[in-house]
């Protein structure tokens, strides 16, 4: 995984969309239908921060490799989804389907962190990498209900009470270890959230 992010500290940050691009070059995973899918979304505006995951999906029997590339403009959040697949119905050759969202920063409704800490009691806790962490952002698109009988205090009660649920909104979720993703993963991501965390507080 590779990221860059920009906090507040640089009032103005520089176009990263070199970097970004040599980052999805590094990952070797059809770069070229990566990058143009990336810079088609991005549209011209400057690359404030990205964030790059490459990862291997299980599809029944078979792995297939897939991309996640989230980058952060000075007024957007683009987020970009690659995926391989063999021949079908669809096409008879393998092929890639590149899937990608642009979201206003002022729709970002949530950037919620999870992050977890080896021997959280130890006093240096607080100091030490997150052994993983996870990313999600929620923007409205995708909204998920989550349902569970209503009770009622008498708990001799055996009435109905219907239903109570808790609508949550995961459109973007990600997540990295650094067992799986290697030592510097957990970093990118958390650098990534902080840079869109602070983009979006004011708006």
């Amino acid at each position: 995984m590779r990221s860059h992010a920009v906090t507040g500290r640089e009032h103005t940050p520089r176009d990263r969309a070199g970097e970004l691009v040599s980052a999805v070059e590094q990952t070797g995973y059809y770069p070229v239908v990566v990058n143009e899918g990336i810079r088609a979304a991005v549209a011209g505006e400057p690359v404030v921060s990205y964030l790059v995951h490459h990862e291997p999906t299980i599809d029944r029997d078979e792995v297939r490799r897939h991309i996640t590339v989230a980058v952060l403009t000075p007024t957007r959040l683009v987020v970009a989804h690659t995926d391989e697949h063999p021949p079908d119905d669809l096409l008879p050759e393998p092929y890639t389907s590149t899937s990608t969202e642009a979201v206003g920063l002022s729709q970002v409704r949530s950037v919620v962190v999870n992050r977890m800490v080896a021997n959280p009691a130890t006093p240096d806790a607080a100091l030490d990498r997150p052994a993983e962490a996870v990313l999600t952002i929620g923007w409205g698109g995708v909204a998920r209900l989550d349902l569970e009988p209503a009770m009622c205090q008498d708990p001799e009660c055996d009435a109905d009470h219907g239903y109570t649920g808790v609508v949550g909104s995961d459109d973007f979720s990600i997540r990295v270890s650094s067992a799986a993703d290697g030592a510097d993963a957990v970093d990118d991501l958390l650098g990534f959230a902080e840079s869109l965390s602070e983009s979006t507080q004011a708006r």
